[in-house]
């Protein structure tokens, strides 16, 4: 049974509604506020955490509950009510279940997982324990060790929430790896794996054959000294360090003809208090797919329709601190991007990560499209540089354990200040068979570099990497 529990409600659950929920563990368990009120936990006798809900969320985007739980969601606007068990403590799971069952029937709507969340009955919480401090202190971090945060999630996608938002940022103060630990079926949010950083850190997928096995990697995984480590095979040398690779990673699965179109561009901008943040991102969604994004938020789910007014204004409040936000599209066409805002000694950098998705029989978008919203980055939003890949990956855009071949490049674009600066003639003569197209002012232009974009054949990345080679001299 999963730790986390979600009620998804036309109304706003009223103190009235939480407090009725927080009894689901009978009159004498003793309940505590924390975070100003954001976060409630119901504690044991020693005052150790059993259930930790979250202070509702109001949900104004179509599909974000069906993208990251797989359920039926109420109309929008509705609120998004989220509460985690203590790990270990099989009681706690039911208190969640029970917590969101009630809450649901009081103000009306649903809870997930529906067997999760079937009772209304007081549970017996009798002698119950908590897990020890600091072990609980986050809510979301199940084993703490010296060297990393074990989180453990079982749910159809882990998304950026709140509480794993906050693990990422209190294990990187505390200079720790984080290490999620899912079933088989689990996959990420592309927010997740694009946040996720470097070893020790990883995404741990249990598995019936090999017990462990590295979900970005295939590496198959042990348990040994507080963290999980590759195995070395028999066979590894200290010159060839071989790791086996778990049968469930690389097990052949036919080309179901979905595609991604993966974009990835920068722009920096000069610093000005009427520059206007994400006007870049919308104009290239608007491009491929003739529609705005529809919601954005600083975590999962994306819960605040579209603006640029809004976004600007986050922004500039969390200055000179980074922004970080997440922006998804409309469920007919599946798209997600992240946003990083920064300031830097260039200006205001705003680093965006896009993905749209295409399932069979739909066509993804023509060259003709991509140098559109291309040279409309180059001469209204300060384009530095630009990435188009695609790829042969799921439509959804979650991220699976088990081998997706990587993309490959369709498009490089040079902005036109970064033409300007480099010597001679080096952008405009380079290696490739195919030069480069101007956009923008003939003046001062920027160039496109176009590849064939087939995503059956990787040596599109040899060029690639000849003309970075080339235009880093």
């Amino acid at each position: 049974m999963t730790k986390d529990v979600v009620a998804l409600t036309q109304r706003m659950p009223d103190p009235l509604s939480v407090i009725a929920g927080l009894l689901s563990g009978g009159p004498d368990t003793l309940v505590g506020a924390e975070e100003d009120g954001a976060l409630v936990r119901l504690h044991d006798e020693q005052g150790r955490p059993l259930l930790s809900v979250e202070a509702p969320l109001l949900v104004q985007v179509r599909g974000e509950a069906q993208r990251l739980l797989g359920a039926d969601e109420p109309e929008v606007p509705y609120w998004w009510t989220e509460a985690r068990a203590t790990t270990g403590v099989r009681e706690a799971e039911a208190l969640a279940g029970t917590f969101a069952a009630r809450v649901a029937t009081l103000v009306g709507g649903t809870a997930w997982p529906r067997e999760a969340a079937a009772s209304l009955a007081v549970v017996n919480t009798e002698g119950m324990t908590a897990v020890p401090v600091p072990a609980a202190a986050q809510p979301a971090v199940d084993v703490l060790t010296d060297k990393v945060a074990v989180v453990i999630q079982d749910r159809p996608v882990v998304a950026m929430t709140a509480w794993l938002a906050d693990t990422f940022r209190a294990a990187a103060d505390a200079e720790l790896g984080l290490q999620i630990v899912t079933p088989a079926g689990t996959r990420l949010s592309p927010t997740v794996r694009g946040a996720l950083p470097g070893w020790p850190s990883r995404w741990v997928v249990q598995d019936e054959q090999c017990g462990y096995y590295d979900g970005l990697s295939g590496a198959v995984l042990q348990w040994a000294n507080g963290l999980f480590v590759t195995v070395e095979s028999p066979e590894a040398t200290p010159e060839d360090p071989r790791t086996p690779v778990a049968e469930s990673f690389t097990r052949e699965i036919a080309d179901s003809g979905e595609r991604q179109l993966a974009i990835s561009f920068r722009c920096v901008h000069p610093a000005d208090d009427r520059l206007v943040l994400g006007g870049a991102l919308e104009a290239v969604w608007r491009e491929i797919t003739g529609e705005p994004p529809a919601g954005w938020g600083t975590e999962e789910p994306a819960n605040l329709p579209w603006s640029l007014r809004q976004v600007t204004d986050v922004a500039f409040e969390r200055s000179p601190a980074p922004t970080w936000l997440v922006v998804v599209g409309a469920p007919e066409r599946p798209a997600l991007a992240t946003v990083r805002v920064s300031r830097t000694k260039g200006g205001v950098e705003e680093d965006v990560t896009l993905a749209f998705g295409y399932g069979p029989g739909e066509t993804v978008p023509t060259d003709a499209s991509i140098m559109n919203a291309a040279q409309t980055l180059a001469t209204r939003h300060d384009l530095q540089s630009m990435l188009v890949q695609v790829r042969r990956a799921r439509r959804d855009l979650a991220v699976p354990p088990r081998f997706e071949g990587p993309g490959v490049p369709y498009a490089f674009v040079l902005g036109a200040e970064e033409v300007r600066t480099m010597p001679g003639d080096r952008a405009r003569r380079t290696p490739l068979r195919e030069k480069p197209r101007e956009l923008g002012p003939k003046t001062r232009p920027a160039l496109y570099y176009p590849f064939p974009g087939n995503p059956s054949d990787l040596s599109g990345w040899k060029d690639f990497e000849r003309l970075m080679t080339h235009l880093k001299g």
